[in-house]
């Protein structure tokens, strides 16, 4: 029995006796496989269709992320996630200086013990993840800060050591520069010297980074494009002051703080009370320079029992934000402000964890109060945050010589220290220094004034009190890593490391750019582009070429040079970065 023409495949063959001429089964079978054919097409382009559509919605969704959209502190609204509008702008740019991945593990795990919150919490940091950044130099697959503040400033590869210059020697415009020139005003906030690399590649030009006197002269005004400059909150005094001043490191007579105030017109402040005096922005007259430590402001987890003398990084954030938003109120241009988190570096180079713990919960408050500020905004702004580089190679666990692998790390012993390594390293200085203690005296000392007391430890072994006794220069790094080895922290280097960094944004226009893995200078490329400055940043290229030439430095330059970056490194190997008068006026 034939089957029904209903139920009849749509490829059988048709076997009816009823047929009129053998011709007609050829054609009906070509009918039906082209009748397949165009069944099959349709379906596919129905869902090639779907997936499309349903891969633009979630593409245009994801340049938010969803927690930004959900935090209360992220920034809503057309006006800041569109396109850019041409209008009033202004950018705010964080570094964190030497912060990686491993650092904000680390400091999530830390907040969550000491505060008592769920394992779901997260910083603010954490909610506004963006992407990652490559950060190799030109000269290295490790790069420095210089390199990597060079990046950012001129959106172009350079060597270690250089500020603002390429690897032939000639300068490149800046972002900070071209925003001066187009009208924006412009700011740099740090917990360092401001003459440091990162501050340093945004407002100067010269071959090396320990060309600090020279690029304290540039930042105040005096170099080759004048004063680019208008509010510099941080450390580095002693650049500034003449030879022989108390607190002076510079090598000639200039008075760079009276040559900034005189031909300048910089208004200048040196304490908590002149700090104090600018009431949080509100009573600040621009330009404004306040340096507020003789080199770096100290790790925030001494600062904060010193808050009579040093400003905070979010104190001196909010200034900034609040001096430059009443600056540029009636002004159709915005500001360019950089803000730095210096210190997170300092406590890679030690292997401190503890310090660098509270550097990283300083920086997230600091990234928060941001974006308060741009929430409340009416200009449009937008948030750009990330690192130059990876210091120490933190890992979060540590595998002790002979032993079997821990599969845990403790944040409990970091929440007892209530000082940093830097700091206990000058109470042991200046004890030495005026009692001559040693040997066993000096060890019992050691143990109850420092080791105990400071860092609640209290099993210490003779072997860590006496290497400490015995190499006082090396105390930096030994109380150190008495903490990280009971934290169970482990650190691969006292220099940097060549891993990716995050990148972190508030969202807004043009910032899907920076989203995914990207290079450095790409972070460079998108400040410059998004205040729609490239010409400008071409044309002050080929100003500075001409006015401070297109030549190498001479051989005496590069002794001098290479004689003061022997000696940085060698610092840096013995002492973590330590400043024996960092501390002085509270000892």
């Amino acid at each position: 029995m034939a089957p029904s023409p209903e139920r009849t495949p749509l490829l059988a063959s048709d076997q009816s006796p009823d047929r009129e001429n053998d011709n007609a089964a050829p054609r009906s079978r070509w009918r039906e496989l082209a009748l397949f054919t165009w069944a099959l097409l349709a379906t596919a382009a129905v869902i090639v269709l779907a997936v499309v559509i349903q891969h633009s919605n979630s593409t245009q969704h994801s340049s938010i992320s969803p927690a930004a959209v959900s935090d209360s502190s992220s920034v809503a609204g057309d006006k800041k996630h569109g396109s850019p509008s041409g209008g009033k702008r202004n950018l705010v740019f964080m570094v964190s200086d030497g912060m990686g991945p491993a650092s904000l593990s680390l400091t999530r795990s830390f907040r969550q013990l000491t505060q008592d919150l769920p394992i779901d919490d997260t910083l603010t940091l954490d909610r506004h993840f963006w992407g990652t950044s490559r950060t190799r130099s030109s000269n290295s697959l490790v790069t420095d800060s210089a390199a990597g503040a060079t990046a950012f400033s001129c959106g172009l590869k350079s060597y270690n050591g250089a500020i603002s210059m390429l690897p032939d020697h000639t300068p490149c415009g800046t972002v900070l520069e071209a925003a001066k020139r187009a009208g924006y005003y412009t700011g740099l906030v740090v917990t360092t010297d401001i003459t440091d690399a990162t501050p340093a590649c945004f407002a100067a030009h010269v071959f090396h980074r320990m060309q600090g006197d020279e690029i304290a002269l540039h930042e105040v005004g005096h170099g080759p494009l004048g004063r680019v400059v208008d509010l510099m909150l941080g450390g580095g005094r002693c650049h500034f002051l003449p030879r022989g001043t108390p607190g002076s490191c510079r090598q000639d007579d200039i008075d760079v703080t009276k040559l900034a105030q005189e031909e300048y017109g910089w208004n200048y402040v040196s304490d908590r009370a002149g700090f104090d005096s600018l009431g949080l922005g509100k009573n600040v007259s621009l330009p404004q320079l306040g340096l507020f430590a003789t080199t770096d402001v100290p790790f925030e987890i001494d600062r904060r029992n010193m808050a009579d003398v040093y400003p905070s990084l979010s104190e001196m954030a909010a200034t900034a934000l609040a001096a430059l938003e009443e600056a540029t109120k009636d002004s159709d241009k915005g500001f360019f402000l950089m803000i730095e988190g210096s210190r997170i570096d300092h406590a890679g180079h030690i292997n401190d964890p503890a310090a660098q713990v509270r550097e990283v919960l300083e920086y997230d408050k600091t990234f928060k109060s941001v974006l308060d500020f741009i929430e409340k905004s009416d200009t449009e702004t937008i948030l750009v945050a990330t690192s130059d580089h990876e210091t120490g190679g933190l890992s979060t666990a540590w595998q002790a010589p002979s032993e079997l692998p821990v599969y845990n790390w403790h944040p409990t012993v970091l929440a007892r220290a209530n000082a940093s390594s830097e700091f206990l390293t000058a109470l042991l200085l200046k004890h030495i220094a005026e009692t001559g203690d040693k040997e066993e005296s000096l060890l019992r000392w050691i143990n109850d004034e420092l080791v105990v007391k400071h860092l609640n430890i209290k099993d210490a072994s003779e072997v860590e009190l006496n290497s400490i006794a015995s190499n006082p220069a090396l105390a930096i790094q030994l109380f150190a890593r008495m903490v990280s080895v009971r934290a169970r922290v482990g650190w691969s280097t006292h220099g940097h490391s060549a891993v990716d960094v995050n990148i972190y944004s508030s969202g807004g226009p043009g910032t899907e750019k920076i989203r995914g893995n990207v290079e450095n200078t790409d972070v460079g490329k998108f400040l410059r582009g998004w205040l729609d400055l490239d010409s400008e940043v071409e044309n002050i290229t080929k100003e500075l070429v001409k006015k401070l030439g297109d030549k190498a430095p001479s051989q005496k330059q590069l002794e001098k040079i290479e004689k003061a970056s022997t000696a940085f490194e060698a610092d840096g190997l013995a002492h973590g970065g330590f400043e024996s008068g960092l501390y002085g006026h509270v000892l």
